[in-house]
């Protein structure tokens, strides 16, 4: 009878799973490929949004253009201070005790940027015969009345804003004095919004045959004065608002524009 030998089966080792090499290369591949998408994705959102910044300036230019060209077309020119009080003057006069008057200007190019928050800049003021409801002149004898605008920038809201004066004595002015939009009432709507986003205002100022006015052009020679020509002289008037709008998603100014207006007085 033959005895039959059992051998013992050898058992294989046999491995599962990764090595620590095959993991690191797997996880900096999906981090690589991760990365690459998110970064497609703000990108692509990003150039949305800076698109659509695009199209907002663009409108907001358009609206600033139609409504300077509006009222300074019907201007007679550009006053050195209003003489119509305003008792919500944001930049006042300190040789004023009353504070009802703006600071004075002088025709002088300049750039005058954005102020900090809480604080205004003024650009320049101008007068306008009064009306009626019917377009009709108000007069005051053989001469119209007139009304005076204030055009300015406001720090908190980063618009450009125009006030209106109306002139007590025109009975029957189809306008209304503006107020600051805190105090805003039925008895005296906001004032009006010229253009928003707004980062710098530039002027300039000619006569109609193209020469450049400039206050500061011409110096007293015995006080050391300024006595070049002023606003009084002015007859067009070039005015640039530059705007920057900021994109939710790149937190950065993404769209730069500007408008630029030039307007003919009816002075000349």
């Amino acid at each position: 009878m033959s005895t039959l030998e059992l051998q013992p089966n050898s058992r294989a080792s046999i491995q599962t799973g990764f090595t620590v090499v095959e993991l690191l290369v797997v996880m900096i591949l999906t981090m690589f490929f991760s990365g690459m998408v998110i970064t497609f994705a703000i990108d692509y959102w990003g150039s949305e949004a800076s698109l659509q910044n695009s199209n907002e300036t663009l409108i907001t230019r358009q609206t600033a253009g139609d409504i300077l060209r509006m009222d300074l077309e019907q201007a007679t020119g550009l006053i050195i201070q209003n003489s119509i009080a305003d008792p919500n003057t944001e930049v006042s006069d300190p040789s004023n005790a009353s504070g009802s008057y703006w600071i004075a200007l002088h025709a002088v190019p300049s750039t005058i940027t954005m102020p900090a928050a809480t604080a205004a800049a003024p650009v320049f003021y101008f007068a306008s015969p009064s009306t009626d409801t019917s377009h009709n002149l108000i007069m005051n004898g053989t001469q119209p009345y007139y009304d005076e605008f204030i055009l300015y920038l406001d720090g908190s809201s980063k618009e450009l804003l125009l006030r209106t004066l109306v002139n007590p004595s025109a009975t029957g002015d189809r306008l209304q004095t503006t107020c600051p939009a805190a105090i805003a009432s039925a008895g005296c709507p906001g004032d009006r919004i010229v253009a928003e986003d707004v980062s710098s205002v530039a002027t300039k100022y000619f006569s109609k045959s193209g020469n450049e006015i400039n206050y500061e052009s011409i110096i007293d020679p015995n006080t050391g004065a300024y006595i070049g020509p002023d606003f009084p002289s002015v007859e067009v008037v070039e005015i640039t608002v530059n705007i920057a709008r900021r994109a939710i998603i790149h937190g950065t100014n993404d769209t730069t524009d500007s408008t630029t207006i030039r307007v003919a007085f009816r002075n000349g």
